[in-house]
């Protein structure tokens, strides 16, 4: 039986307002990536926004522009890290419908973990395998050069990923190195911590052991942290929170390992899981 956890409550009366100044924002950022690839940090965040709103109005991801929205915010996640591991010269970055040549950064302010992750996510959730396989050669120590203040098991949790889809050793005791890291004694934000990034290694555990039924636990317990995390006053009209990513890419990988998926939210956009829209278009 499919249980079926809502979304909190989000204010519609400017939705449409609201995505086309985003979509400006965004279409100038990559009007300019050629120019400034520097930006790039900047469009991740934008194009992200814009795919979580575009899911405001249709939370299943149902209709073109919203999952040209989602695959755009992808192909951004992976030019970061191409562009910041190319040693010099240019890239050739498809994004948004066109192959743009984009000069390589080095790292930058933001090629950091909460980037990574991201990147992660948006990649599996496309089902974009060579994007994926890309982002797990990145190396932990390009992630910690721009000495952003992440906790390890943030790189601990990335190494975890890196490791499973690329087939290294020592998974589990990755997996638990980061679920250890997740301590609320020892984070600086055990709320976020507890809610928000705990709960997707916990999936994930349930995952590679291929517990179904432990999986369900997890991930209905992930989508009501989440909605707890961001009914918060100060929270509730934050865009970010329209989706659970994180779970979003957990589910989509116990989806294409053939694990049953009996848990339906407006948190999680039943399109994308689903993957039929897949090869809809060049990406």
């Amino acid at each position: 039986m499919v249980s079926i956890i809502t979304r909190h409550p989000f204010p519609t009366g400017n939705a449409e307002e609201g995505i086309a100044v985003l979509q400006e924002n965004a279409h100038d950022l990559l009007e300019g990536l050629e120019a400034d690839p520097s930006s790039l940090g900047d469009a991740l965040s934008t194009t992200l926004t814009l795919a979580e709103a575009h899911c405001l109005m249709d939370p299943r991801a149902a209709i073109y522009p919203t999952r040209d929205a989602w695959v755009t915010a992808m192909q951004v996640g992976s030019a970061v890290f191409a562009t910041a591991l190319a040693p010099k010269g240019n890239v050739r970055c498809r994004i948004a419908h066109k192959d743009l040549t984009l000069q390589a950064t080095g790292p930058q302010w933001y090629v950091h973990p909460g980037a990574w992750l991201t990147a992660f996510y948006l990649a599996v959730a496309c089902r974009e395998k060579d994007r994926i396989t890309a982002l797990c050669q990145v190396p932990l120590s390009l992630l910690r050069e721009n000495g952003a203040q992440f906790e390890e098991h943030d790189y601990a949790w990335i190494d975890t990923l890196q490791t499973y889809w690329l087939g290294g050793q020592d998974l589990v005791p990755k997996l638990v190195s980061a679920v250890d890291g997740t301590d609320p004694d020892t984070v600086s934000d055990p709320e976020t911590v507890s809610k928000l990034v705990y709960p997707p290694m916990e999936m994930f555990h349930r995952f590679i052991r291929k517990d179904h039924e432990g999986f369900t636990r997890a991930l209905t317990q992930a989508l009501e942290l989440h909605k707890q995390y961001w009914s918060e006053e100060d929270r509730a009209v934050n865009i970010g929170g329209l989706v659970a990513l994180a779970p979003l890419a957990i589910v989509c990988l116990a989806h294409d390992a053939g694990m049953p998926i009996e848990v339906e939210s407006e948190y999680l956009p039943a399109v994308l899981i689903g993957r039929n829209w897949c090869g809809e278009f060049p990406t």
